[in-house]
């Protein structure tokens, strides 16, 4: 039986990951940095020569809290949580020989395609127009199209910036799958939880995005690697894309909530008021993971299930 060594098992994400190779009966090990700091390169060779592992997943990484501004404050620990510390585990593995798979982001992108263009700004009315009269005319990002919302196509987030770097870092060298998460969600409150923070927002920013149920994305990544699937990025995120005031509209359809609910009135009052750095929003293509034979729900089917199943916080 193979084994998988996984990294950052404790995040909001790879606990996910811990639960599913354990439903799947995968032999794995995840261990905490208390154990082993496996952010030193030395320890990180050592801790591969030990477990010999046939795979590695990096989970870990620095997403800020409560969001992304925070990113903007702590620059170097961003720094090192998505590029450096990324680039060294890929060094480490092709030493090894060792395949792995990287935790990356959708956020690298901003925008759709629309009639073979690229609009960045999807608030504008003639896209929020179309959205609603037309929206099989949005078509979004592939894997093979240019980043554009990074260092070097800014303006961008620090937090952007430094997880598309780590993509440039891997190249096509080694033997690796990026997979793209955005904007996780699921059935569990949390303060990662999309669908949570939409519930304490005082105020709601809509946009339309791509967005990705949290479970659906780890079995999307664990199948991907067991069918052997071509190395390289993936975007895995549920197909489709729903607008904010969708998904507020589903909460209170769902959940019975009968607070109401109050948006921004533009982007220029939100960013003024309550962002510090710009947000991705964004549209991306899944084609290349169901080329793969690798299915994910439809994101609208992905949030009703969520929220119908919706488990509250301890208090």
């Amino acid at each position: 039986m193979s084994k998988i060594l996984l990294l950052g098992g404790t995040g909001y994400i790879g606990q996910v990951f811990r639960r599913e190779l354990a439903a799947r009966g995968l032999a794995f090990e995840a261990p905490s940095r208390a154990q082993t700091d496996y952010t030193r390169f030395e320890m990180l060779t050592d801790l591969l020569r030990r477990t010999k592992p046939d795979f590695l997943i990096n989970a870990a990484g620095y997403t800020g809290k409560p969001n992304v501004d925070a990113c903007e404050i702590n620059r170097a620990d961003t720094l090192q949580g998505n590029t450096l510390f990324p680039a060294m585990v890929a060094h480490a593995c092709a030493a090894q020989g060792l395949p792995f798979g990287h935790v990356s982001s959708g956020c690298i992108y901003a925008g759709a395609k629309i009639g073979g263009r690229v609009e960045k700004d999807l608030t504008t009315p003639d896209c929020q127009a179309l959205f609603q009269r037309n929206p099989g005319a949005i078509s979004g990002f592939t894997e093979e199209d240019e980043p554009n919302f990074t260092f070097r196509r800014p303006p961008c987030s620090f937090y952007s910036g430094t997880k598309a770097l780590a993509e440039e870092a891997f190249g096509r060298a080694c033997q690796h799958y990026s997979w793209r998460l955005r904007i996780p969600f699921d059935q569990w409150d949390n303060p990662r939880n999309y669908l949570s923070k939409v519930q304490n927002y005082p105020k709601v920013y809509d946009n339309v995005n791509s967005l990705s149920h949290r479970g659906d994305f780890v079995a999307a990544c664990l199948d991907l690697w067991r069918k052997r699937a071509p190395f390289g990025t993936y975007n895995l995120t549920n197909p489709g894309f729903v607008s904010t005031r969708q998904v507020v509209a589903m909460i209170q359809r769902v959940l019975k909530l009968t607070r109401p609910f109050t948006f921004w009135a533009d982007d220029e009052e939100f960013y003024r008021q309550a962002a510090k750095t710009p947000r991705s929003n964004c549209v991306l293509d899944v084609s290349k993971l169901l080329a793969a034979g690798v299915k994910l729900r439809p994101v609208e089917e992905a949030l009703r299930d969520a929220l119908e199943n919706w488990t509250p916080a301890a208090a």
